[in-house]
């Protein structure tokens, strides 16, 4: 390891407190987080604000990215037939990045393992929380490069794909170290024996990461679905190779700049963070997914691609989060209103396009009980729909909920939902125009009425629908509706279930349900936190039981298997 320009021990002094309590909290689960949320902080962003986050983003249009890794043999992009982003609200962004050959890019990443791998755990988490320091800094940066390559709309940007995202990244940090400290360093271990004897041995454990982690990530979420792994595998001891989404590249190429930064600053070796900008139709995470040196991959997508690496990488350990459709109860409440409010943000927030955004709105046919006195299945859903006109009723706010649809294919997907293609249409969408981004493709959420008793209708919404398009779906009963939950979710997968009952047995029932089959319950929302939402260091995300993924963020499983730890016992002297 090299002279650095940055001591270890400074680090660790500077991040020591961060960590400690990012452990405690780990423990607690109480609400915390060291990367505010409110992007006005002038404390927290004053080397950075909103504007000059802005003209950072507007510096990089047009330019390349580079990165100073090894192999490079040319660039991506930057113009959209070559591979370059295209802002969904737009525009192309025309920004190049490197290109490097994978059997170069491969063999540096394993030979930059060996000082990284001699650092003590403590140190290497100081060099993580260093790296996502300087990323908390340029928060407002990051924030626009979600929105023009994901379609965020502004708070989501600033939250998902920034600090939120920051938080994850923190979070696996923490669980890294807990893990990797639990077993001592050194110590001597002593064992009585007859007449008064002392058989000793003195014993080390030694962390040994498993290897090359790849990072093949998204394009909606590519930092809040990507800084897990990122930063679980690089705490333990491992070098990350970040291949990401083609339509999503910018905001884990400046993560990957920082992190070489950081490292080549602290003396180890850049090359433990390392691109795999990937050209059209190159299709590099097939095969470098398979790559004897790839140990550890971690991927968040559809669950097609997600069964083929589980299939085809048996040398790596995969981790997935893919497939998920929602469902949602309502049986009964006390605030019908505040219910339809909750409602209608939920499937507007980011266009519907999160992963725990609801799909299934399980209504029995009967109806349900409200404050305002029975409302049959029509009313609730004609209710809905004035709900959701009434959030959506002014473009620059729709705008800002609803953020931008990522992909073509996600348009062509609500427009066949709207010309009544999956079922007759309860509340059709319409086009919204931002106010600064005329180009933006930006659409509210349609509603289509399902029958649950119907075979084509059960197999559509059994299907993962991500975006703006939403299923009322008319069941016999309660009992049907917990039923059809709990088969949804065992069957297609889901992140997310929620409810709205004032009936203890019902939510026991469906407690009873959701822990069957592995998925996170939410009941009776109706203020200001939503079913979509997750509180880093406090809810677990994904719980690895149903098919929408084998994963769990926040659990010490999603780190544990990172890295083994192999001892060394020698005779000792008894005194």
């Amino acid at each position: 390891m090299s002279t650095s320009a940055l001591p270890l021990r400074t680090l660790t002094r500077r991040h020591q407190a961060v960590l400690h309590r990012a452990l405690n909290v780990l423990r607690s689960r109480e609400h915390w987080s060291p990367y505010p949320e409110d992007p006005g902080d002038s404390v927290a962003y004053r080397d950075q604000d909103a504007a000059e986050g802005e003209r950072a983003f507007q510096r990089l249009l047009g330019t390349t990215v580079e990165l100073g890794q090894p192999g490079r043999d040319g660039t991506v992009g930057p113009e959209p037939e070559e591979g370059g982003e295209v802002s969904p609200y737009g525009f192309p962004l025309r920004i190049a990045y490197p290109h490097s050959d994978p059997a170069v890019l491969l063999p540096a990443q394993r030979a930059a393992m060996a000082g990284w791998r001699s650092a003590t755990p403590l140190e290497r988490a100081a060099v993580c929380a260093e790296i996502l320091a300087r990323i908390n800094a340029r928060s407002h940066e990051f924030a626009q490069a979600a929105t023009h390559t994901s379609g965020h709309g502004p708070v989501m940007a600033f939250h998902a794909g920034a600090v939120h995202a920051q938080d994850r990244g923190l979070e696996a940090v923490a669980l890294g170290l807990a893990e990797q400290t639990r077993l001592p360093a050194a110590f001597t271990w002593r064992k009585p024996l007859p007449g008064g004897r002392v058989l000793a041995l003195d014993k080390t454990f030694t962390i040994v990461p498993r290897g090359i982690s790849l990072l093949i990530a998204n394009a909606v979420f590519p930092t809040w679905n990507g800084y897990p792994g990122l930063f679980a595998s690089l705490v333990t001891g491992n070098a990350v190779l970040v291949k990401p989404h083609p339509r999503a590249v910018l905001p884990l190429a400046l993560t990957v700049r920082v992190a070489r930064d950081v490292l080549r600053e602290t003396g180890f070796d850049p090359d433990l963070v390392c691109l795999a900008a990937e050209r059209p139709g190159e299709e590099l995470a097939r095969r470098l997914a398979v790559h004897p040196d790839v140990r550890i991959i971690d991927y968040a997508g559809t669950s097609t691609f997600g069964a083929w690496l589980t299939e085809n990488a048996p040398q790596a350990q995969v981790h997935t989060a893919t497939s998920a459709a929602n469902p949602i109860l309502l049986h009964s409440t006390s605030r019908y209103q505040d219910t339809l409010a909750n409602l209608a943000f939920s499937l507007a927030l980011y266009s519907g396009q999160l992963c725990t955004s609801p799909q299934n709105l399980l209504i029995p046919r009967g109806g349900i009980t409200t404050d305002e006195g029975h409302k049959t299945y029509d009313e609730v859903v004609t209710d809905l729909g004035t709900a959701l006109d009434t959030l959506l009723a002014d473009d620059a706010h729709a705008a800002d909920i609803l953020g931008a649809l990522y992909a073509p294919h996600v348009l062509d997907r609500v427009e066949a939902a709207d010309r009544g293609n999956l079922g007759p249409v309860a509340h059709h969408t319409r086009a919204v125009t931002h106010p600064r981004h005329p180009g933006a493709v930006i659409r509210t959420p349609v509603v289509v009425r399902l029958d649950a008793g119907r075979a084509a209708d059960l197999s559509t919404l059994m299907t993962e629908w991500p975006g703006p398009v939403a299923f009322a779906v008319a069941v016999e009963s309660t009992e049907a509706a917990v039923a059809l939950l709990r088969r949804t979710v065992r069957e297609t997968g889901a992140l997310s279930a929620g409810a709205h009952t004032t009936d203890p047995r019902v939510e026991r029932a469906l407690e009873d349900a959701c822990a069957d089959t592995g998925v996170m319950l939410t009941l009776n929302l109706t203020g200001d936190w939503y079913l979509t939402q997750s509180a880093v260091y406090s809810d677990l995300h994904g719980t690895g039981l149903n098919p929408s993924g084998n994963t769990t963020y926040g659990d010490a499983s999603f780190v544990t298997g990172r890295f083994r730890s192999v001892a060394v016992r020698r005779a000792a002297d008894a005194a």
